[in-house]
């Protein structure tokens, strides 16, 4: 899911984008779909080989959280497990920039309820639920913390 809201993001609306998990396997599973989606979409005549190479070169890779200093906004697209969506968020509470806006690619658990885990930022907290496969789905829903 997280791939596919970086394809969007990078294709669509032209961002740089960084995606960040921990796990080097996850990372390059990552790398090798956004590259397969790529020559889809060019055998397809949707991508022109150029384009596909700007939203390559317009994504990068990272295992650390600490990439994200300078982000203005993030989309945590995690499993369904407050557990580890608290972890992220408290984490990215301390690594992003203070005006940074922390989102949360759930469908299940409650936007106030993570917001709660970073109380001085749970206003900057929002829901963004992508439909699957998020390249192909021209919907998301926002959600806003109580």
């Amino acid at each position: 899911m997280g791939t596919g809201i970086g394809i969007v993001a990078s294709r669509v609306a032209g961002l740089n984008v960084t995606m960040v998990d921990p796990y080097d396997k996850s990372l390059q599973k990552s790398k090798d779909f956004t590259a397969n989606w790529c020559q889809k979409e060019i055998t397809k005549d949707r991508l022109t080989s150029a384009d596909s190479t700007d939203v390559m070169n317009r994504i990068a890779y990272s295992g650390d959280l600490g990439s994200l200093k300078t982000a203005d906004f993030v989309i945590e697209a995690a499993n369904e497990d407050f557990d580890i969506k608290k972890i992220i968020f408290q984490g990215l509470a301390n690594t992003t920039p203070d005006h940074a806006i922390l989102a949360s690619n759930t469908s299940s658990i409650s936007i106030s309820k993570i917001g709660g885990v970073i109380p001085e930022r749970a206003h900057q907290v929002i829901g963004m639920h992508f439909m699957n496969p998020v390249p192909v789905m021209k919907l998301v829903e926002v959600i806003t913390a109580l």
